[in-house]
């Protein structure tokens, strides 16, 4: 679409959305910025604001089905994300990690090996700089290494990218999706516009992931923590091995949980099909301290051991992170439309079949 000269409506005016704004107005567009807090030259989120808007661009915050989004499509006017706006502009290839629990780990620990393997990588998407942010310093030769959540990809229609995986699909922001299966449609997205030459590193353990192997004619490549997959990553007892190699022993990765253990090997995947070696991956990964607010260590406080997880947002999450500690484990839970709660695990019946009490 040409944009010069064009009027184009951004909506939501976070971070995404600011950034969005700055890119058509760089290509030079005419563009207004649209939120439910106008002020500040921002307008209001109504009706009269689109008059006349040859593109309509949602920040991920806003659904895609929100009533002036469905007003501009019955008039004829394009609706698109802001990681598609910044798809027809990024230099590079892009990586693609979705799921619902893990992508923030595994973008940063992708995006880590590759820098440490001397791989051109930028990092961004939902990790915290927004896709339109990465155009001014995207290069070819250069990898987009992105973190894509549903409501990103959601509002996608030609974003393509060369390598692109899924961690696992459990039910997840239903309020926004409504469905499980709108849910994991969305997901599916980073998958059905890929073509030959590209590849989806997909988790064999999980249905839905084993789904999308269909959606595009990328190449699958497998990871899997419980069976033996082929291309792909593996446990085998206390090895990962990695097409076919051995990579690195579990006991080596320096994060704690068997999901981190899935989400090396995705993460080592991707970067082995970006072009790392073995020996470079298993080096970088044993430098990766992880990211914040997820299982991060904090302190010890007399004999204590305190850990930040707040970033464990579903009920998937928070069980993947008790499961790892063996136990003697106090957990303190809250949320919305909860009442925060301290609970102490194992429950006092399991403790002393465990022989804890």
């Amino acid at each position: 679409m040409k944009l010069d000269g064009a009027t184009v409506v951004v909506v939501g005016m976070a971070r995404s959305g600011v950034a969005a704004a700055g890119l058509l107005s760089e290509q030079g567009a005419k563009v207004r910025r649209v939120d439910q807090k106008p002020g500040d030259g921002v307008l209001p989120q109504v009706e009269e604001s689109f008059r006349g808007a040859d593109l309509v661009v949602l920040s991920p915050g806003v659904p895609a089905d929100v009533d002036v989004a469905a007003q501009a499509r019955a008039r004829g006017v394009p609706v698109i994300g802001d990681l598609e706006l910044a798809s027809w502009f990024l230099r590079g290839e892009i990586i693609g990690i979705t799921g619902s629990n893990g992508k923030t780990t595994t973008t940063a620990l992708t995006g880590h090996i590759l820098k440490a393997s001397g791989i051109a990588a930028q990092v961004g998407g939902n990790i915290g700089t927004p896709p339109c942010s990465l155009v001014k310093t995207s290069r070819a030769g250069q990898w987009n290494v992105l973190e894509l959540s549903s409501f990103q990809l959601e509002t996608t229609e030609t974003f393509r990218a060369k390598i692109g995986s899924a961690l696992n699909v459990t039910p997840d922001h239903l309020d926004r999706h409504y469905t499980f299966e709108n849910y994991a449609e969305m997901k599916a997205r980073l998958f059905t516009r890929q073509r030959a030459g590209d590849f989806a590193v997909l988790n064999a353990d999980d249905p839905v992931c084993q789904s999308y192997a269909w959606r595009g004619t990328g190449k699958p490549i497998w990871f899997s923590s419980s069976g033996t997959v082929s291309p792909g990553a593996f446990v085998d007892r206390d090895w990962i091995l990695l097409d076919g190699a051995p990579l690195m022993k579990t006991g080596e990765i320096p994060l704690r949980g068997m999901h981190n253990v899935e989400n090396v090997m995705a993460a080592a995947a991707v970067a082995r099909l970006a072009g790392a070696s073995h020996d470079q991956i298993r080096a970088a990964v044993m430098t990766f301290s992880g990211v914040e607010h997820r299982l991060e260590f904090v302190r010890e406080l007399e004999g204590v051991k305190w850990y930040n997880d707040s970033k464990a947002t579903n009920v998937d999450a928070a069980l993947k992170a008790i499961a790892a500690f063996d136990g003697g484990l106090w957990i303190i839970l809250g949320g919305r439309t909860r009442t925060a709660i301290t609970r102490r695990w194992p429950p006092p019946s399991r403790r002393r079949r465990a022989g804890l009490c």
